[in-house]
Parts: C-alpha cells; structure tokens; sequence
C-alpha cells in the first residue's frame, strides 16, 4: 500500500474525550483486575492533582472534562446521526485517540469523532457520500516490516463502506488507501440509483492497522434508506440501530499491541453501542426493529432474546422475500441482521450472547436487558414481504467457476503459542498487495467454492464490492438462496457455494477473513474486475 498524497494537509493534535459504558464479567477474579487495570489507565491523570488544576489543565490540553458514567443499566443510547441533504451526505470524521468510560472501566483508544461507534450516516440510493478524513492520531513508532502480515503502523489508516455496491477506486471505497498520520483526505463514494436499501457500516482497512483500530472501537453503521417502505408494519415499528463489539484491552487501558487481541480469550466483555449491558425499552405487544450490526473485531455471536422469537427480515442490507421466524441468531463479524421483536407481556427480559463454539468458545454473556412495561400496543407482524431485490443466480447464467481454500498453521501447543507462530492463509499464500489474485472481466457471473481446510477455527469469508448468493453449505443446498456479503465456513472442510455478478465496477479490490486477527496475519486476497 502506499502513501495517499491526496489532499493532505497538516492537522493539530487534539485529544477527545467522551463517556460510554458496557458488559458483565464473568467472576470476581476478573472484576479485580479490570479495576486495577482502570486505576492504571487513571494514575497518570489523577495523581497529584486537584479538581480544579485537572480542569485547568483538560482546556489547556483540549481535553473537556469527564463525568462519572453508570456501569451498565443505563437506556440504551443510538449514535449521533448524520444524514444526506439534497442527494449528498458531506461531512467529516476526525481519526483521533479519546477517553471512553466502558462498563466501569476508563479507556484510552482510537475513535472516529471521539465515539465509539462513531456517527451513523444515513443516505438514500443513487446518493453521494463525501467525507474528509482527518487523520489526527500520532506518528507511526515503527516502520514497515518484512513480513507485511505482521501487524504494524497502527495509526496509518483508510475507508472502507463495507457492503456497498460501489466503486473500489481512485477516492472512492480503495482500501489501498493509506492514509497516515497528520493529514486529512478526501473520500467521495456515490451509490447507484438502484443499490439495495438496508443496514451497512464502515470500518477502516489498512492492512496492518485494521485489526488494532476496529478493536478500539473505530467502527460506525450507514443506513441506506427505503427498504419495506410499503410494510405498514414495519414503516410503523420504532427503529433500533444495536452494534456488537467486544472489548479488548491491555492493563493501561489502551490497544497498542497485537498480543492484547490475539489470544482466544482477550475479550473482556460484550457491549451494544458502547454500552454494557444497556436497556431496551418496550410496551407489551410492541413490535420493534432492531437493526444489529456485528462490528466485532474477532468473533461469532450467538444472540437469545430470552422468552421472544427473532423474525428475520434482511441480511446483511438485503431484503429478505419472506420473514423468517428464529430462535436465536448466529451473527459472524461483519454481517449485519434486521429484525422484528414483538414483546411479550411485562417483565425484564435477557438479550444475550449464547454459548457457541467456533472452533474456540465464542465470548458469551448479556448483552442487554429488555425492559416491558406500560399500556400495551396492538402490533401485528407482517404476514408477508416484497420479492427480494436482487433476482437469483440461475445455473444458464454461470460463465466460470472457482475454488478458493483458507488454511492455517499453528504450534503443536495452540492455546500456548504466540501469535507469531501462527500463520494464515488463502490457496496456501499470505496477502500480497503487490500480487492480483483473481481476475474477473466485469459482467462475468461466477460460481465459487469456498473450502475451509483449517481443523481449529471456523472463518468468516467476506469479498469486497459486490454481494453474492449462498446456494450451499456443507454439500446441502439451501431451499432459498440467500444473498450475502459475509458468511461462515466451518472448519474441517466446510464448504461454501456461492454465486456472484460481477456488475458496474472495474478496479481492484480484497477478499478475505473478517476474523481481523485472521485477516491482519495473512488471510486476505486481491480480485480484480476488468473491461475486456
């Protein structure tokens, strides 16, 4: 990747500060060190310094003052929105470190405008999206390495709206970007009049970075409006935008090396828009829409509504064709599901993150409480839906087909080894920025296999730019095709079919893991979509 001079400029320094909350621990034990790994965090601060000269000294510093903020329990908070005028949505997002109170312990990590998530934007198809980014972390400490799968330079940075069906170059979604420290950057991404509505999100993708910024919280949702405009059921259900991330961090209280992510175990807990354990209030017979986006950095998520059923929608920003009923969701990192919850009667309800294993125990334990109480409503849920937007793949249309393998390797101790014993890979290679991988002549419509040959963990395959159709999993067909931009390949040889038309959009762009410790180590490719 190399340095993008466009528009760069030199920006001041300034440090942000903002409040937020999260998720239980499981035992004392771990409640002890995560209070003392929070009065470390404080200790720099604190020490031998009145109120009065902390605050003299937060607005020399640029800092505004914190107050206190409940551990968890608290209604639950949706983040600011920004929304399109006139057919743009133009705005900035500031790239910058902050302090951010999480489930009663004090952080110092990178943010998008100081939050986590950062602002959610809100546009229409055929819309153009313009961003200045400001890259106001510090400079790098180190240089590039010789293995560009180690992860390094974590305060270089880039764009990427993932989902969309859009352009991967010049200025637009080009995660070759690399946008460094000290400068700001233009981003201007417009959609097609005829991009499918739904639920999307962005997150940066600077290979190297990616894993270390998107653990910290760097991660905020785009919502492309209009989708089941003509469902009074759901036009009239209150909407609830819900982003899972898992928290992670080192005995100071900040992100800054790799090995506070890689083991299997480095989540301390689980949060919904930067909150532990938040409320969620309903009315009896209420029928809410919750739109969950898993920006977890690492990890799967088994989501239990206790004494409800989840009535699936659309995946990952497309429409389903018919509501599909649930028990409980699988949601993988990067996929995003919309659903219906329609509450019971009064009483307090557990929305948690089930036990699931993925290879190694997926983190586990509440990620909300729902609240019912009030004069009931009489909602009903739909009894049908609109045909899906985007038409199915038939076998006539295929014009190549594919395989594409994911293994690794690891030490005869896995859950001892360190990271960099470890290694990831897509047809026996790690990522290569300089290497094109797949080529694709745009309007081709191709047939992968996607094969899983790693015998410990599951992955998440994810392609950039355009969406694909699921035909099979495992060697079982399913009896609807379902559209996606992210699905789970099972270890020990789980296969994936899918179908994809390569439409609108030349250039280069990656598919790879969305298990970002997976990714950042190798598990990542290039395709490029050319015009013959």
């Amino acid at each position: 990747m190399q340095h993008d001079p466009n528009d760069g400029s030199s920006v001041s320094f300034v440090t942000s500060t903002t409040g937020l909350s999260r998720r239980q621990f499981l035992g004392a034990a771990g409640t002890l060190s995560l209070i003392a790994g929070a009065a470390n965090a404080q200790h720099a601060v604190h020490n031998h310094a009145g109120a009065a000269h902390i605050a003299d000294m937060s607005s020399t510093m640029g800092m505004v003052p914190e107050t206190p903020v409940p551990a968890m329990d608290q209604p639950l908070v949706e983040p600011e929105v920004r929304r399109s005028v006139n057919g743009v949505l133009s705005t900035t997002l500031r790239c910058s470190y902050a302090y951010r109170q999480i489930g009663g312990v004090r952080l110092y990590v990178r943010s998008y405008e100081g939050t986590s998530p950062g602002p959610t934007l809100r546009m229409k198809p055929g819309e153009t999206l313009r961003i200045k980014m400001i890259n106001d972390l510090p400079p790098n400490r180190d240089g590039l390495p010789a293995d560009i799968s180690h992860p390094h330079q974590f305060n270089n940075t880039n764009f990427h709206f993932h989902g969309a069906h859009v352009s991967p170059s010049g200025i637009a979604d080009n995660v070759m970007r690399s946008m460094a420290p000290g400068h700001s950057y233009n981003i201007e991404i417009t959609l097609p009049a005829d991009h499918t509505r739904g639920t999307y999100w962005y997150h940066p993708h600077h290979h190297g970075s990616a894993d270390i910024q998107m653990s910290s919280g760097m991660v905020g949702a785009v919502i492309i409006e209009g989708d089941f405009a003509d469902v009074p059921e759901i036009t009239a259900a209150r909407e609830r935008l819900l982003v899972l991330t898992q928290v992670v961090f080192d005995a100071n209280g900040m992100v800054e090396n790799f090995e506070t992510l890689f083991p299997e175990t480095a989540t301390r807990f689980l949060a919904i828009n930067g909150q532990r354990r938040p409320v969620i209030e309903m009315r009896p017979g209420e029928v809410q829409r919750w739109r969950i986006l898993n920006a977890a950095y690492q990890d799967d998520m088994l989501l239990d509504l206790e004494k409800h059923d989840l009535h699936a929608i659309a995946y990952d920003g497309i429409q389903l064709g018919a509501v599909q009923p649930l028990k409980q969701l699988l949601i993988a990192p990067g996929q995003r599901a919309d659903i219906l919850v329609k509450a019971g009667g009064p009483g307090t309800y557990a929305f948690n993150a089930a036990p699931f294993d993925q290879g190694h125990p997926s983190p586990v334990g509440p990620l909300a409480r729902v609240v019912v109480s009030g004069v009931p409503m009489e909602m009903k849920l739909p009894r049908a839906l609109p045909p899906a937007p985007l038409a199915t793949i038939k076998d006539t249309e295929i014009t190549n087909r594919r395989k594409v393998v994911l293994s690794a390797t690891a030490p005869e101790a896995d859950a001892a080894g360190h990271w960099q014993e470890f290694g990831f890979f897509i047809d026996g290679k790690k990522f290569d920025p300089a290497r094109i991988d797949h080529r694709v002549k745009l309007g081709a419509v191709e047939e992968w296999t996607i094969v899983n040959t790693h015998e410990h963990d599951d992955h998440v395959f994810h392609i950039h730019t355009n969406p694909f159709q699921v035909v099979s999993v495992n060697g079982k067909a399913l009896a609807t095709p379902e559209w996606r931009d992210s699905v789970i390949v099972e270890r020990k040889g789980g296969e994936v079919v899918f179908r994809s038309r390569f439409l609108d959009f030349t250039g280069v762009f990656m598919l790879h893991c969305h298990m970002m410790n997976h990714e950042e180590m190798g598990m990542m490719q290039t395709v490029e979509v050319y015009k013959p």
